[in-house]
């Protein structure tokens, strides 16, 4: 009698083990402890983002004001490709499991950080900023996407408590220095050099945090390919996000653009509040869980009309604390600030879901979407804060649909190495 082959484990099966017993041999930490974990990180890293446009909406002039808010921005901008690795180290090792990712790292870091060098000149004139502060950015910049390789490992992993850290550490030393530069009155420059010097500290603190000793890594390498796919979808994420505040740069008076950064100041809350959910859906969509995706969708646009709500019933109260008294008369615009943020959190979602699955073109709603607000701006040239506002609510309102009409395609199955 001929026998059987047995029968071989489904394409999940092996890199779920892999990921439950990362990092201590044991099974991942529960949902409930690694939800709290992950919103109390999220709570500090936004704190501590928040507060450093509070802080220096009320100890510098509108003009410093907005250019220490054009810095962050382009921070946040070029220092995307750091999510965009941690993205793809995070789907890969929930597929496959740790791999040697340290070359890919360094090359993505002296990218990022180049590109800011090699951008000087065009800086300088375009946005009016000090001649020094773009080599300051391209520190922090390298900190930053040296560190995401770390927090991408934990995050495919599952360890979940152990990102919560990296994620406490990283922003401590990314808006700390900025926050105790701005302290001192050092101005904005000043306020990020200090932070590039502890944001430099951060890199050598979370390898340390993800290093599993003892165990050798047999999965195959992450590809070039899989790292500029993270790359250019969540670089058209921070940029479609991001175009406003440094539209205003352009559009607006110093005046008017210093007020617009405080205005985004909500957005960003909304957008970044509910990133728990993705989070913690991230390693399981790229295992082909599909109920994840409905959960983290729930969960993101609950917290985003409560976060709309509460804008509308605490419009004035939230400028006020954002930028301080002198721009309590704009709180009748926080709810459309919050909106836009709110919109582009559901759209981050749904965009992690196409990349976890491996989608071709994850990002082109977005692309789309950032060019229709280029377009209408260069058109329309609104000089009013309203004016810009709902041309960015606009652009948000039109990216969520198309990536949600997107995300209804059906994409490739996950492709996991047994």
């Amino acid at each position: 009698m001929r026998l059987r082959k047995p029968v071989r484990p489904t394409a999940t099966e092996p890199t779920a083990r892999a990921a439950e017993t990362a990092g201590t041999g044991r099974r991942n930490n529960g949902l409930g402890a690694a939800g709290v974990s992950v919103t109390l990180a999220g709570v500090l890293v936004n704190g501590l983002a928040y507060l450093v446009p509070v802080l220096a909406a009320r100890r510098l002039d509108p003009a410093d004001l907005s250019a220490l808010a054009a810095a962050l921005g382009l921070v946040a901008i070029v220092g995307v490709p750091g999510l965009g690795l941690q993205l793809a180290v995070a789907v890969h090792h929930a597929r496959h499991g740790s791999s040697d990712t340290r070359r890919l790292t360094a090359v993505t870091a002296v990218v990022s950080a180049g590109t800011l060098i090699a951008a000087t000149p065009l800086l300088v004139t375009a946005l009016d900023l000090p001649v020094e502060m773009p080599a300051l950015l391209a520190v922090t910049t390298a900190a930053i996407v040296l560190s995401s390789r770390s927090l991408g490992e934990l995050q495919g992993g599952q360890r979940f408590v152990r990102l919560a850290i990296g994620m406490a550490l990283l922003a401590a030393g990314r808006y700390g220095g900025v926050i105790v530069g701005l302290l001192l009155g050092a101005g904005p420059t000043g306020a990020l050099a200090v932070g590039a010097l502890t944001a430099a500290l951060a890199p050598a603190v979370l390898a340390r945090l993800a290093r599993q000793p003892g165990r050798r890594s047999t999965a195959s390498r992450l590809t070039a390919a899989q790292v500029v796919a993270g790359c250019g979808a969540t670089l058209a994420m921070l940029v479609v996000s991001y175009a406003d505040l440094l539209l205003a740069r352009q559009l607006l008076s110093p005046s008017d653009s210093g007020a617009y950064s405080v205005g985004t100041v909500l957005g960003k809350g909304a957008l970044w509040a509910p990133q728990v959910a993705a989070v913690l859906a991230l390693p399981r969509l790229a295992r082909g869980d599909r109920r994840s995706r409905t959960v983290a969708l729930a969960v993101t646009g609950g917290c985003g009309v409560v976060l709309v709500l509460a804008s509308a019933l605490a419009g004035g109260l939230a400028f006020r604390f954002a930028g301080g008294p002198d721009y309590a008369h704009l709180g009748r615009y926080a709810p459309l600030f919050a909106a836009v943020g709110a919109l582009y959190a559901v759209t981050f979602v749904l965009l992690n879901d196409r990349l976890a699955v491996g989608a071709r073109w994850a990002a082109a709603p977005l692309w789309v979407g950032l060019a229709g607000l280029v377009a209408a701006t260069a058109t329309l040239r609104p000089r009013t804060v309203p004016g810009l506002l709902l041309a960015a609510l606009g652009t948000a309102i039109v990216t969520t649909a198309m990536m949600a009409v997107a995300a209804r395609r059906p994409a490739r199955a996950p492709v996991v190495e047994p």
